[in-house]
């Protein structure tokens, strides 16, 4: 009779874990999706409209810093700010940039390829 007790209290246990991570899990991925596959605090860059899509940025950047981080001159075809107070300036390859402000996202055209990003604590550009 102990035996039974305990195979029933495992199993509810085990049935409770399995209903945590599935509740879990599920928060985790709704959470995701708007920001397709970009997680706060993060300004994430996507090759292409296939990756945006799928949310699976190619590289993610989420560091202020007083100058710009090298990004890997190749064309991009979406950056995506999902932080909440930060702005993001894109110097592209012809040594222009844009800000790119908080919650915010932007496409590229082909023609562009972004070659550095700088993360600010300010709020605005």
């Amino acid at each position: 009779m102990k035996s039974v007790i305990r195979k029933a209290a495992g199993l509810a246990g085990a049935s409770v874990a399995v209903a945590a991570m599935s509740v879990t899990g599920a928060s985790a991925a709704q959470a995701e999706s708007p920001t397709h596959g970009c997680p706060y605090p993060y300004v994430c860059f996507y090759v292409d409209e296939d990756a945006y899509n799928a949310g699976t940025p190619i590289t993610k950047y989420r560091d202020v810093t007083s100058s710009y981080q090298t990004v890997r001159s190749r064309p991009h075809y979406h950056v995506v700010n999902t932080r909440n107070d930060d702005v993001a300036y894109l110097r592209l390859q012809d040594g222009n940039s844009i800000c790119l402000v908080p919650n915010s996202e932007t496409v590229f055209a082909n023609a562009y390829s972004v070659t550095g990003i700088k993360i600010s604590s300010s709020s605005t550009c």
